[in-house]
């Protein structure tokens, strides 16, 4: 057993049985989500009451969605314009990672306000938003999920934390 394993077996066997029940089964989603450090989240999740899966999986999902999507097949052929550039002989590789970048950065800003909770440059405006966990039902649990905007480059699935991006 690895020292990173034998962490997680002496944390676990301070938890309640129920807690221990529900870091197992977190653990093993995050696994199956792909997380290499199923472990941290799950423990994260126990022990901070922190909704660590709704935020991965929120995360994980616009990542592959909104950032990934735009490198799928035909995906570029969907606007006019970039049709037209590539019609033009524009490479298709740097039309495609201009769209990821646009993306992650109008993805990262609507996380970062959402974060938020209000628009903070509109003094005097006492609304605001919150994103909160459901259950399977849809119902919200109370446990807010914040920070999204901090971890979001750690959901690129490719492992290069969107450096890709920027080259």
């Amino acid at each position: 057993m690895d020292h990173a394993e034998a962490n997680w077996q002496s944390w676990l066997s301070g938890l309640t049985p129920s807690k221990r029940a529900a870091a197992e089964w977190l653990r093993t989603q995050f696994e199956a989500l792909g997380a290499t450090d199923a472990p941290d989240w799950a423990r994260s999740e126990i022990d901070e009451n922190q909704p660590q899966l709704a935020r991965f999986v929120l995360l994980r999902s616009l990542w592959r969605g909104a950032i990934d999507g735009w490198a799928g097949p035909g995906a570029l052929e969907q606007v006019a314009a970039a049709r037209r550039l590539l019609d033009a002989g524009a490479d298709r590789d740097d039309l495609e990672l201009l769209a990821r970048a646009v993306a992650y950065e109008a993805v990262f800003a609507t996380v970062d306000e959402l974060d938020w909770g209000a628009d903070v440059n509109v003094p005097g405006v006492d609304v605001g938003s919150v994103v909160m966990e459901s259950g399977e039902d849809g119902s919200p649990t109370g446990r807010r999920l914040s920070g999204l905007h901090e971890e979001l480059l750690t959901m690129d699935p490719s492992g290069r934390d969107g450096a890709d991006l920027w080259r």
